[in-house]
């Protein structure tokens, strides 16, 4: 079953829709219309045990005031660029200096503050919402029209799928992201993730400085905090004086995934208990 309702206005008037894609566990998805946020993923176990395990917020002002991108997709281009510029085929680009000298996120006001085109359906045992958005040429400083389609999936064993598709009429970069912060104990649990198991199928991190801009240099995770080769408690090396533990001020470093090409597992989270869990694939 799926479900729509307003969420609430932005500033300039425009209505916030959120859908609510609900399966026959009793567990549902709720997405909002503006930056095709993860407002909440209330799941249900066999034994009827409901949690909500992504961190958001009950009203529209909230998201509109806050900094942390909770939830939301990020474009055009997730992370950081150092010094707010790209050159692409000799040409620089300036783009707007959010996080000090550097643009993080897609600039001043990134996908997550967006507005999206919504259309929902039901196939099988999959309901699935799909948002659109054109990104004008120069928004932010980025060449290109972009045309993005978001297409989040929710099916009746508690799977959720984003797949994330761009186009351009123009050369341009793109690094599209969501920006959910789960936590698999429920997020008004009280209790901090870094009592959370983690799994993570990769044997290299990128090289940061210390204003978390990649080098262009890769760290083996042999012998350091970052390596989740064997599941561990996050807490265990959280507060690892390894010079870039203390750049992140713990773990915000990109995994290089010991990826093939093609969608397979490549993290698991477990809750403090060990029963809950998230098996994540992607390609």
């Amino acid at each position: 079953m799926i479900k729509q309702s307003v969420f609430g206005k932005t500033q300039d008037g425009k209505i916030v829709y959120k859908y609510s894609l609900c399966n026959p566990l009793g567990s549902s998805l709720e997405i909002l219309t503006m930056g095709g946020i993860i407002n909440r993923l209330v799941l249900t176990d066999y034994n009827l045990n409901r949690k909500d395990v992504v961190f958001g917020y009950d009203n529209l002002e909230d998201y509109l005031s806050c900094s942390g991108y909770q939830g939301a997709i990020i474009g055009r281009f997730g992370n950081r660029i150092s010094n707010s510029a790209f050159t692409l085929d000799g040409k620089e680009y300036k783009l707007y200096n959010n996080e000090g000298l550097n643009h993080l996120h897609g600039g001043k006001e990134g996908f997550d503050k967006k507005i999206f085109d919504a259309r929902a359906w039901e196939v099988g045992n999959a309901q699935y919402l799909e948002l659109t958005y054109l990104s004008k040429d120069m928004e932010e400083g980025y060449p290109g029209n972009l045309s993005v389609k978001i297409l989040y999936s929710f099916t009746t064993d508690n799977t959720l799928t984003i797949n994330y598709t761009a186009t351009t009429d123009k050369k341009t970069v793109v690094n599209l992201t969501n920006h959910a912060y789960f936590n698999l104990d429920g997020y008004d649990s009280g209790k901090s993730i870094e009592g959370h198991k983690l799994w993570i199928d990769s044997d290299r991190i990128t090289v940061v400085n210390d204003k978390l801009i990649p080098t262009g240099e890769e760290l083996s995770v042999e012998n350091t905090p970052f390596d989740f080769r064997e599941e561990k408690l996050i807490k265990n090396d959280i507060n690892d004086s390894h010079i870039l533990m203390r750049y992140g001020q713990g773990y915000d470093h990109n995994y290089i995934l010991n990826a093939d090409g093609t969608i397979k597992h490549v993290a698991t989270l477990k809750d403090s208990f060990g029963v809950w869990k998230m098996h994540v694939y992607t390609d």
